[in-house]
Parts: C-alpha cells; structure tokens; sequence
C-alpha cells in the first residue's frame, strides 16, 4: 500500500484526484448508440438553439428598420483601399425609423436578462438539478419568440427591449446548467471531444442563423422578419420539450440506460461510491488560483471573441470595401474554421490524455494556448496587411479557427478542477466574461467613431490582441487540471458502493485508497493490481 501511495502522489492532491484513466474498471460500453452521446447531441442542438435566438435579432432588425428615415447623411468609410468598389445594397426599407442608439439598446437588451441569470441558476442547478432549469428556461425562451413581432408593433422599442430581457431570463441557465449536466454525464477522459461537440453548437447556431434568418427577412411570411422569430421559435419549443421528455439528471436517474453503461460513467466520475456533494465551498473557491486561471482566460476569450464577432464585418465594410451582399457570408468563415477545428482538436486533446502522452493540467494548457494565443498573433498580423482582402481575410479566420482550441481548454476545465461544483464555476466564469465581452464593441465603437482608419482599426485589434495574450499566459501559469482539495469527498455522505453486496465489506475497494480516512482516490485497474 505504502509503494502504491507513492506512486500516486503525483497525480492527486490531499489523496483526492478525479479520475480519467479507469477504462480498465468494467467493459466500457461500445458504439455510438449510447445514452452519455445522446444526451451530449441533445446539448448540442440546446446550445445551437441558444445562440440562435441570441443572434437572429442582429439579423432581422437590419430588416425591421427605415434606414432612410433615419439616414442623416453620407456613411464614413475609410478612403486608404479607396480603389475597392462598394457596392449598393438595394433591400427595402423596414418599418421602424429606430435610430442607431435605440437599436443598440434592443440588441443589448438580451443580455442583460442573460447575465444577471448566469450565478443565480448555477446555485440553483447545485442544489435542485440542472435538467429543468434548462429545460424549461430555453422553452420561455422560445415562446417569448413567438411575441417579437407582437411587442415590437404594439410596444415600440420598450415592449420589445421587455420581451428580448425575458428571453435573455430564459436563456440564463443555458451554460452553467450545461456544464453541470456534463459534469454528471460524461467520464474525464472523453470530456475534451464530448464538451467540445456541446459548446460548438455555438458556432453552428451562429452560421445556421445568420443565412437562414437573411433569406427568412427577404421571403418569409407574415412580413418576413416575423417569420424568423416564429420559425425559430417553433424549432426551440420542439427541442425543449423534447430535452425534458428524453433526457435525465445524470446515470442513476435514467430508466432506460444500459446498466454498464451507467457502472461505466459513475465509476469514472466518482470511483465505486457514489457520493452526495456538501455545499458549495464559496470561500475555498474564491482562493483558488486555478478557478482564478480559468475566470481570466474566459473574460479574455470574451473580450476578443467579441471584438471579433462584432467588429469584423465593420471592419470589412468600412476599410477593406466588401460589399454588404458579400459581407455576411465572408464574416462567416471564421465562425465556420472555429466550429471545425474545435472538432478537430477536441479529439487530439482526449487522445493526448488518454495515451499517457501528456497529463492533464498539460494537455489543458497547451490546446488553451493554441486558442488564445493562435487568435491573438493574427489580430496583430492582420493589422499589417493592409488593403490585402484576401490576406487579411485568410489571415483572421486562421486565427479565429485557432480560437477553437478554448472548448478543450479553459472552457472545459471547470470540470477537471470540480465535477460537482463545475456548474456553479461555470456561472461565475460565464457571467463575468459576459460583462467583459460587453467593453469590446464600448472600446471599439469609441476608437473608430468617425475616424474609422486602419491605424485606429489596429489600436483595436492590438487591444485585443493583448487581451487574448494576456489572459492566456495568466492560465498558462496558475491553471490545473487536477481536481481540487476544497472538492473533497471526506465531506460526503457516503451511499453503498455499487460493487458491494449485502453485508459485505469493502474496506479498500478499486477507487478507494486507505490513507488514515475514509476518502476516495480513484486509481486504474492496472494499478489496484499492483
């Protein structure tokens, strides 16, 4: 026993570590057709609807205005790439004279709903279960999309700004709710590509949404514009109720999962004993440095991603000349390498941990570090290309791309550092990020404001760029992929382990490690047999 402790020294702290190694514990269910994937599928589409409805409204008001009414005079564009031809876009005039201000305070006013929700609903979801919160959260979500049209005629800007502020409620629970499902669903060692497949439905909603709400503003029904909020709300109300029918709280509450499955995911996620969590640890967590790592990473991922998602098609119009027909596609290549390449990593980054090859605290760091520094270097580099489209195109949806590397970074780290407290990291993370991510387009918007050149244009790319480097080395420095003491299984209450018989006892099972107490330390089956 001494020699085995020893061995695991490095891998645990305070004999507690979360294990992502034990494929050797019982026969690991095979095949596609298993619960933990159909639940990742289900938040998938959960978290493609949720940015739907977060971006369908940047659409369909460019349709919904009376830019005429409210045009006082000739746009400012840059005159250096003044050879570019701009093409007139033609669409027709919408039928609100809504002025720029008032449309920032529409679009805006989604997330205020979404933010103030964010550390409620992770509190919530420790202590009740997550399945309903977001469940029932993204269904007043979508029915309240139905009463858009309805708000924004009958109600002006206010109605309209009260009902986006009820969907931004709804969608609240979306992220921490999330992660604490996954926290419940899938082992360690498949957390990278799995939570990556979730958190990509971000980038699929997006490029989903912004074509398809386009053609819905140009030849949909009731207006057009309406019929993008009652298409997609009718898709979010489907998959809400489907969600609460199909999907469960975690393994043990599943009445239809295969029982080896379900041996499968709980003996990976908490040993051979299933343990109910204490409360939430608040002070231990706002002393941690790693929880710390992760929070500045995510509020500098928010930053530039913002900087990005809503300053580049500006950008495009007002320096490099696209035309606006042209811009809406080209602004959506990015989005698209990101969503692909977050694929593509997620499955490296799992094969790096599971191969022994790296641990993973290291594996966490170097995809991270591919995230953000890989957009952070570009955003420099494309602010020397100068008139070069194509290359400062190319150049900006590398670098986005590599953004795809934060979901198997800091994205999923919550998870590594605290599987029963993930959802709750998450909201706090999430929340200030959001706040965080607000600042770019206020910094942004002030830096260009009538002045939109390319040497203001890259004050604020370098801002940005910074801000990604920045962060990035802070979690590079701090971070942990190692599950931490202020998670700690002596403070369970202890249920009967899933192995053990009537009347049997287990004094040191596979998944627990005698060391002066009682607390679980999840080690390999190759190692018990040691």
């Amino acid at each position: 026993m001494p020699f085995r402790r020893s061995k695991l020294n490095h891998r645990h702290r305070d004999g507690h570590v979360l294990v992502w190694d034990q494929n050797n514990l019982h026969d690991r269910p095979k095949g596609w057709a298993t619960t933990r994937y159909f639940v990742t599928f289900m938040l998938f589409l959960g978290m493609a609807n949720a940015y739907v409805m977060r971006t369908n409204m940047s659409v369909a008001i460019v349709a919904m205005v009376n830019h005429t009414a409210i045009q006082k005079g000739e746009e400012i564009l840059d005159d250096e790439c003044g050879d570019r031809e701009l093409e007139v876009d033609n669409g027709e005039d919408g039928e609100f004279a809504w002025s720029s201000s008032l449309q920032g305070y529409i679009l805006s006013s989604f997330f205020y709903g979404y933010v103030i929700t964010q550390i409620p609903f992770g509190i919530l979801a420790k202590k009740y279960g997550a399945l309903r919160f977001l469940g029932w959260g993204m269904l007043i979500n979508s029915v309240f999309a139905f009463l858009v049209p309805v708000a924004a005629r009958e109600g002006g800007v206010y109605g309209l700004c009260a009902v986006r502020f009820i969907q931004g409620l709804g969608e609240g629970p979306i992220v921490p709710c999330t992660h604490a499902l996954l926290a419940k669903w899938i082992p360690p060692n498949e957390r990278s590509r799995m939570g990556a497949a979730v958190y990509a439905g971000a980038q699929f909603g997006t490029i989903i949404s912004m074509p398809l709400s386009g053609l819905l503003a140009e030849y949909g029904f009731s207006g057009g514009w309406p019929s993008i909020f009652y298409v997609f709300g009718v898709v979010g109300t489907v998959w809400s109720i489907a969600f609460l029918i199909f999907v469960f709280e975690d393994p043990s509450a599943h009445p239809r999962i295969d029982e080896r499955e379900k041996r499968y995911i709980n003996d990976s996620l908490w040993g051979t004993d299933v343990v109910k969590s204490p409360p939430i640890p608040f002070k231990a967590i706002m002393k941690s440095l790693p929880f710390y790592a992760i929070l500045f990473a995510h509020m500098g991922h928010n930053y530039g991603y913002e900087t990005l998602m809503t300053e580049l098609p500006t950008y495009m119009k007002q320096v490099l000349r696209f035309s606006l027909k042209s811009n809406g596609l080209l602004s959506s290549l990015p989005y698209l390498a990101m969503w692909l390449f977050s694929m593509f990593i997620s499955v490296i980054a799992d094969w790096l941990i599971s191969s022994n090859r790296f641990s993973l605290t290291a594996t966490r760091k170097i995809i991270n570090s591919i995230g953000q520094y890989g957009p952070g270097l570009a955003l420099i580099a494309a602010s020397y290309t100068g008139c070069d489209r194509a290359l400062t195109l190319a150049i900006l949806t590398i670098g986005v791309g590599l953004n795809g590397g934060i979901y198997s970074g800091f994205k999923i780290n919550h998870l590594d550092l605290t599987p029963r407290f993930a959802g709750f990291l998450m909201a706090i993370t999430n929340c200030l990020a959001n706040l965080a991510g607000l600042l770019a387009p206020i910094a942004a918007g002030n830096l260009i404001n009538d002045k939109p050149t390319m040497g203001q244009w890259q004050i604020v790319f370098f801002i940005a760029a910074f801000v990604y480097i920045i962060c990035g080395t802070f979690y590079n420095i701090f971070g942990s992929g190692e599950r931490q003491f202020w998670d700690n299984p002596d403070n369970d209450e202890q249920k009967p382990s899933l192995e053990s018989n009537s009347g049997t006892n287990h004094e040191t099972p596979i998944g627990r490690l005698s060391n002066g107490n009682s607390a679980p330390l999840a080690i390999t089956a190759s190692e018990s047999r040691q």
